[in-house]
């Protein structure tokens, strides 16, 4: 079954991008920019030496990259409810299916790097990625406060 964090995890990019976008005052959302402040985050919580970042964030990245073509397809499969019984049972052994997919990707993708770093380290990576994004939801769900004291 897909791990809860990996659902949480495109749920909050694509959360974040959502609440980016609705609200004028915000900052527009830039994917290269998260990205970027997540690998920095990762790296400097899970303290990754520059070899190890240079060979870990490839695999990673290529294991992200698989992921969001099956939550795609997740997407897809759930957009529309099915009208009958049977086309809602095809659905859900659908999703079912991709969420496994999911959860073998993840498997396979953590086996490749624990071949780059140890798995202590691969451990505070995923640790640090679910802080990381804790925190991002957490600043864009905040309603933007205004300065009292800023033309003070």
């Amino acid at each position: 079954m897909i791990s809860k964090r990996s659902i949480f995890i495109l749920l909050m990019a694509f959360v974040v991008a959502m609440q980016t976008h609705a609200q004028d005052k915000r900052p527009k959302f830039s994917p290269e920019k998260f990205k970027a402040d997540m690998e920095q985050f990762i790296v400097k919580e899970a303290c990754l030496t520059p070899e190890e970042s240079a060979k870990f964030f490839p695999v990673y990245d290529e294991m992200q990259k698989k992921q969001r073509a099956v939550f795609s397809r997740m997407r897809r499969v759930g957009r529309v409810k099915p009208t009958d019984e049977e086309g809602c049972r095809e659905a859900i052994e659908k999703r079912d299916r991709l969420e496994l997919d999911l959860k073998q990707i993840q498997q396979t993708y953590h086996n490749k790097m624990m071949s780059i770093i140890p798995a202590s380290k691969l451990f505070d990576v995923i640790k640090a990625e679910d802080k990381f994004h804790r925190r991002m939801m957490n600043r864009y769900n905040r309603p933007q406060r205004q300065d009292k004291h800023k033309d003070k």
